[in-house]
């Protein structure tokens, strides 16, 4: 178990060190792009799967966001990230992402609504 906390808590750093390289100039374009999507998302109060789902609503936070961390960090050039790890780890409030969340409901309001166009069509 705790291991697990371990890694939950790597995680939220990697989050913040995202978030903090989608603000800054010296990260690639594509890679900033990439961070904050994936930083917004991690941030959001509300999932693209919610966790009441069995199996699958946990889905995205053991496979598909640390699969992303992991791919974006791999753009980041190393001595970058290591200066944007040191930040991350003193960051102690965590930021809240009300962008990230309109993206998940926008997302989801257009499946209802293609799913009720398409039942009522």
């Amino acid at each position: 178990m705790e291991r697990l906390k371990g890694w939950a808590r790597a995680l939220k750093r990697q989050a913040i060190l995202l978030w903090l390289a989608a603000r800054d100039p010296r990260v690639p374009w594509a890679a900033r792009l990439l961070a904050a999507a994936i930083a917004a998302y991690a941030f959001s109060p509300i999932d693209l799967i919610p966790d009441v789902i069995p199996v699958l609503g946990l889905l995205d936070e053991l496979i598909l966001l640390p699969g992303l961390v992991w791919l974006v960090l791999r753009m980041i050039p190393p001595g970058l990230k290591a200066e944007l790890g040191e930040r991350a780890t003193t960051l102690a409030a965590r930021p809240v992402s009300r962008a990230g969340a309109l993206a998940v409901v926008v997302l989801w309001a257009a499946v209802l609504g293609a799913a009720a166009w398409w039942w009522l069509g």
